[in-house]
């Protein structure tokens, strides 16, 4: 299909993606919600016994709500593209309004809002990320019952990995590479923008870590943060907020599986956090948070990192956490099922489209509309399974017949079978 848009139309449709990229300056998630390192050291020193204290600057809203209200001049929310304009609109307000009530109750309602949370269910279907999350944990549960060793064979500095992350993005983004750094402090054990990719220095990693981060950071999220940055005439797709957060988690997470990288503990991890939501929605304060992280990774400092990613920004007494690490497993379900669903339908080209910057899922219609009438350019950057997508083609079209096969006679019929054999160990 050849979309003839009028000058005037692309024009409305370019100053609407400029006001809504303006908007999105100011947000600034993580740097707003940030912890000062002597947090961490007076907990510590009051032996992990007291909750820590912490203070926010909130942001002024203002200036984004206003980019806003302009941006929605411009917009009439009926066709996919003024859609896709709308929900880059509304994200936005979000993000403001969730930022300008940092260490409040509000926090965690337009937290909900953004990013969801453990209950809540996918789009089109009733499964949950806790359910997923109880489900990772349950098999690992079985396979160490059965004693098989998942335990990674050996542990990698952080040196090390960064100078293997650096050659293999030299390779992959040429030019545009991002710089490897090594830093003293660091929220995660990495962290990735357009233009660098930080590594903490005290960090340790299995070989399948290593493999996770160069597939999620480098090939999703610096990928998607160039391809963005030359898209000149949306330069909207070059923000990634809270709206697109989901997706680009997501995209991340399911790269580490096609690409082979991702191991149990990481699925664990990523469980853990879920459930750690749940337990401060219920009411858990950042102590019984940690604590339980404690038991879980057997790591002062790093039960205290994950409980800080569930409480920035909101309340420590508990009630009202910060939810954005739900979308690690959330992203993943609604990410899976839409490759599987663009694959079954036939669209295999919209699979390019998801790089083309920072985006949902759901805006590929508009997209394919955008790239039709020359406004959306095609992403230069592609991480090597989607670049070279045999592997990927051939495991949808192996899924696509096996998901329709009724698990339960199969089951009745293993279990028949296995019954009285002895479980081995090899």
């Amino acid at each position: 299909m050849n979309i003839q848009a009028s000058d005037r139309e692309k024009d409305r449709i370019r100053q609407a993606a400029r006001l809504l990229y303006q908007a999105s300056r100011p947000i600034r998630i993580l740097r707003t919600i940030d912890w000062p390192s002597g947090v961490k050291e007076a907990f510590f020193a009051k032996g992990a016994q007291e909750l820590p204290q912490v203070s926010y600057t909130p942001i002024d809203p203002a200036p984004v709500l206003e980019s806003v209200r302009e941006a929605r001049r411009l917009i009439v929310p009926s066709s996919s593209i003024d859609l896709w304009l709308e929900r880059q609109a509304d994200g936005l307000e979000r993000a403001a309004r969730m930022l300008a009530n940092v260490g409040t109750p509000a926090f965690f309602e337009y937290s909900r809002q953004l990013y969801g949370e453990p209950t809540t269910p996918l789009r089109y279907f009733p499964h949950t990320p806790l359910e997923l999350s109880q489900s990772i944990c349950d098999t690992i549960d079985q396979l160490v019952r059965i004693e098989m060793d998942i335990a990674p064979p050996e542990y990698h500095a952080a040196e090390e990995v960064a100078g293997d992350i650096e050659r293999a993005t030299q390779k992959h983004f040429g030019e545009s590479a991002p710089k490897v750094e090594l830093v003293d402090k660091l929220s995660a054990n990495a962290l990735a923008t357009a233009s660098a990719i930080r590594i903490r220095r005290d960090a340790r990693f299995t070989d399948r870590d290593a493999s996770q981060l160069l597939n999620h950071e480098a090939y999703i999220h610096v990928a998607t943060s160039l391809n963005g940055r030359a898209q000149t005439d949306l330069p909207i797709l070059a923000a990634g907020h809270p709206g697109t957060t989901r997706t680009q988690e997501g995209l991340a997470v399911f790269a580490e599986l096609i690409s082979g990288s991702m191991e149990l503990d990481r699925m664990r991890r990523l469980a853990d956090r879920v459930f750690a939501i749940q337990m401060a929605v219920e009411g858990a304060d950042f102590l019984e948070v940690y604590r339980y992280f404690l038991e879980r990774v057997g790591d002062r400092d790093q039960a205290f990192e994950n409980t800080r990613r569930v409480f920035r920004g909101g309340v420590l007494t508990g009630g009202a956490p910060f939810t954005k690490d739900v979308v690690y497993l959330f992203g993943l379900l609604g990410v899976g099922n839409a490759i599987r669903a663009f694959f079954a339908a036939g669209r295999s080209d919209c699979l390019k489209l998801l790089f083309c910057g920072k985006l949902d899922f759901l805006d590929i219609p508009a997209l394919c509309e955008l790239y039709e009438m020359g406004l959306c350019q095609a992403p230069r950057h592609l991480p090597p399974w989607v670049s070279d997508p045999r592997y990927l083609l051939a495991l949808l079209t192996y899924s696509t017949f096996i998901n329709k096969m009724d698990m339960a006679p199969l089951l009745t019929v293993a279990q028949k079978l296995l019954e009285t054999a002895p479980v081995v160990k090899l």
